[in-house]
């Protein structure tokens, strides 16, 4: 019987528990403004800015890893009700209030994207900016949804060194930075996804150091951390980001970030014919610890059509670290 328990709770340590979805007995609360999409599937939202109804301009936000759609650092720019932006943040599914999407992929987070504009009343065309893990949603938007955007930016996105485009012998350097845990990591995440789970829950080996919470944080982001206020949201927020599960949240960001993608986004074409009808941008500091700077370098070396914003001595928590970065970002694109 001893012997029967540990291999059943071996086994059982490879699969995640189910989700504790919103809205569900048991689950947390669904108080959020929230809408169906075309699978039943529930997208939680929030608005910021000025109203919709006498906007200018019309933003959707992608938040990061970790995150939810309750931070929206850009919102607070002195620009918002001067040029009159109104921002839409969500849930990415599995996160904060939205439901899980144990099939998600990048094309079902664009498709979720262009039906959010819809169901909100945002036009034909919008803007999209996407935070960290959020430049995945922005790629997949730029393959698929590319009509329906009037610009788009990238901050510090997270990106896949198995895209095809990447040199071998770049994204070999570029890997090498990592952590000696975080190349294990993604290693799993990108040829043993079902392994994921398992991989940053168990004790024999250390985890992804960005889901244990101690990632390559350089100088730059460290003195942005430390001059946080005792009151500052972001720890709680990262909490509330997963109460429905891990797995259908940060666990599966890692499968379907790092995973095999069926489009290179260095194979994109512009998206607006030389800049006529909108651009794409794309910022990057040079000190970023969890995202290789000469990996973005190289992308936007490879799309001439992106417009590629070099940030000097400034790291992933770029927006927070450069007084003048939220501006700067908002006026560029729109």
């Amino acid at each position: 019987l001893f012997a029967f328990v540990v291999l059943w709770s071996g086994y059982r340590s490879f699969f995640p528990p189910a989700p504790r979805v919103c809205g569900s007995p048991g689950g947390p609360a669904a108080d959020a403004p929230r809408i169906k999409l075309r699978d039943g599937r529930y997208l939680a939202y929030k608005e910021h800015g000025v109203p919709k109804q006498t906007a200018k301009y019309k933003i959707i936000f992608l938040h990061g890893f970790g995150s939810s759609r309750l931070e929206v650092r850009l919102s607070s720019s002195k620009l918002v009700e001067k040029l009159g932006i109104y921002f839409v943040s969500f849930d990415r599914p599995g996160y904060g209030q939205s439901d899980p999407d144990p099939n998600r992929t990048i094309r079902s987070t664009a498709l979720d994207v262009e039906e959010l504009g819809d169901q909100l009343g945002l036009g034909e065309r919008f803007y999209l900016i996407g935070y960290s893990m959020g430049g995945n949603a922005v790629w997949g938007c730029l393959k698929y949804i590319p009509h329906r955007l009037a610009g788009a930016a990238l901050i510090a996105p997270v990106v896949n060194y198995w895209w095809p485009g990447f040199p071998p012998k770049l994204a070999s350097e570029a890997y090498g930075q990592q952590f000696r845990r975080d190349q294990w990591a993604l290693r799993v995440a990108h040829h043993f996804p079902w392994l994921v789970y398992w991989w940053n829950t168990q004790k024999l080996f250390p985890a992804s150091s960005v889901v244990s919470g101690k990632p390559n944080f350089t100088p730059p982001d460290l003195r942005v951390l430390l001059s946080r206020p005792a009151d500052d949201p972001a720890p709680a927020n990262k909490e509330y980001a997963t109460q429905q599960g891990v797995h259908e949240s940060i666990h599966r960001d890692m499968m379907v970030g790092f995973g095999k993608w069926d489009f290179d986004p260095m194979d994109l074409d512009d998206p607006f014919r030389g800049g006529k009808n909108g651009s794409v941008h794309l910022w990057s500091g040079d000190q970023d610890g969890l995202v290789p700077f000469i990996l973005q370098r190289y992308i936007a070396r490879k799309l001439p059509w992106l417009r590629f914003h070099h940030v000097p001595n400034a790291a992933h928590l770029l927006i927070q670290s450069e007084p003048t970065i939220k501006d700067e970002i908002l006026s560029t694109l729109l």
